[in-house]
């Protein structure tokens, strides 16, 4: 039986893992002609990243999930204690990012390789921090936690609705900055003119 907070997890992960090979394809892309919408689709992307895994997802991972897996297997105490540092240091780096990127934007070319640089280090970061949650924490706790424990965790995570999971209805306060992406970033990653 798959729990619902290890379900939530796991599409938050896919949401934010597809989110962030978008990102690292739209620096690669570059602003070509259209450095307005370029930099406007980051910056959302940027602020998603910002608003929901680093404000939702990650807190309740750290106060509730961890402690919880730490205590039934001792063995995973090493890992907990390194994605709780990154979650610590997440919201910092994601905030560094959006300096970056307004730096290139209001600055001009100087600035472009600090952030393309720093884009690159996130994504592979972020994504080997899910890689590990996924590959050790979360079978560990499917194995060691007691039933009444994943109650809690169950309605903990049942209340996060991520919009970009796709498996709830749209959030009119979302609605726009999903709009935003989709409709301004190029193909493949979402209906724009393939020009930007």
């Amino acid at each position: 039986m798959i729990h619902e907070s290890i379900r939530v997890i796991r599409d938050e992960h896919a949401a934010l893992a597809a989110m962030l090979r978008s990102l690292q394809m739209m620096v690669e892309r570059g602003p070509v002609d259209e450095p307005a919408a370029f930099f406007d689709v980051l910056r959302a992307m940027l602020f998603y990243i910002d608003e929901f895994p680093e404000r939702l997802h990650h807190p309740k991972e750290t106060l509730l999930l961890f402690p919880k897996v730490a205590r039934a297997s001792p063995a995973t105490a090493e890992a907990i204690e390194r994605l709780d540092a990154e979650h610590h240091r997440g919201e910092a780096a994601v905030r560094e990012l959006q300096h970056l990127l307004l730096a290139w934007e209001l600055l001009g070319e100087s600035r472009r390789a600090a952030f393309e640089e720093a884009a690159r280090k996130y994504v592979t970061f972020y994504l080997e921090h899910m890689r590990l949650e996924e590959s050790l924490i979360l079978p560990e706790a499917e194995h060691a936690l007691t039933e009444a424990e994943w109650q809690e965790l169950d309605a903990a995570f049942a209340t996060n609705r991520d919009p970009l999971t796709g498996k709830y209805p749209p959030d009119p306060g979302y609605d726009r900055l999903f709009t935003r992406i989709v409709m301004k970033a190029p193909s493949p990653i979402g209906l724009g003119p393939s020009s930007v």
